[in-house]
């Protein structure tokens, strides 16, 4: 395999392969959905994700007073609504309502869940230890919901500059990994 020097600026899209989520987050009054691809799994159960929400959107400070959000994972269905969600503000603009995205209410958060969206994780934030420095939260998962119906759903998977993988195809292994 022949490598070659690789631009430190594009790294990001080899490593940021996880699926792009719609997060949800409200003020008690409206709620708002950003797109957001920088998130990982920290731990198995209880099911812990660190979320960067950049300072610059109207998403940080509404997670920050309310300390609550659904990661609600979507799927190349709705790529365009995904994709608009991210080019444009919620300060200004409601996003649900300009990109025809349908809610229902969370069990035990209040931001909504996104009905069109194959899974939905009501969180709570835990920690805010790296929020100044990173702008990094951990929320704890304390409910989840899964369309069942949905096999191998094809996730987005964002690459940079606009490009996304599609992820679909499920291949097993034999594997000790959990």
């Amino acid at each position: 395999m022949a490598k070659r020097a690789y631009p430190l600026s594009k790294v990001y899209g080899l490593l940021e392969t996880g699926p792009v989520i719609l997060l949800t987050t409200g003020d008690g009054q409206r709620a708002n959905v950003m797109t957001l691809s920088w998130h990982s799994m920290l731990e198995f159960e209880p099911p812990l994700v660190a979320c960067v929400v950049s300072d610059r959107c109207h998403s940080f400070g509404l997670l920050q007073a309310s300390g609550e959000c659904v990661i609600n994972i979507p799927t190349v269905e709705i790529a365009k609504q995904v994709v608009g969600c991210g080019n444009c503000s919620g300060a200004k603009t409601d996003k649900f309502k300009k990109f025809g995205l349908s809610t229902k209410p969370a069990r035990t958060v209040a931001p909504p869940l996104i009905e069109a969206c194959y899974a939905s994780l009501e969180a709570r934030v835990i920690d805010t230890r790296m929020v100044e420095s990173y702008a990094l939260f951990v929320v704890e998962v304390q409910k989840a919901w899964v369309d069942s119906s949905l096999k191998d759903p094809r996730t987005l998977h964002h690459r940079g500059y606009g490009r996304f993988m599609v992820a679909g195809e499920t291949i097993k292994l034999p594997s000790k990994m959990r």
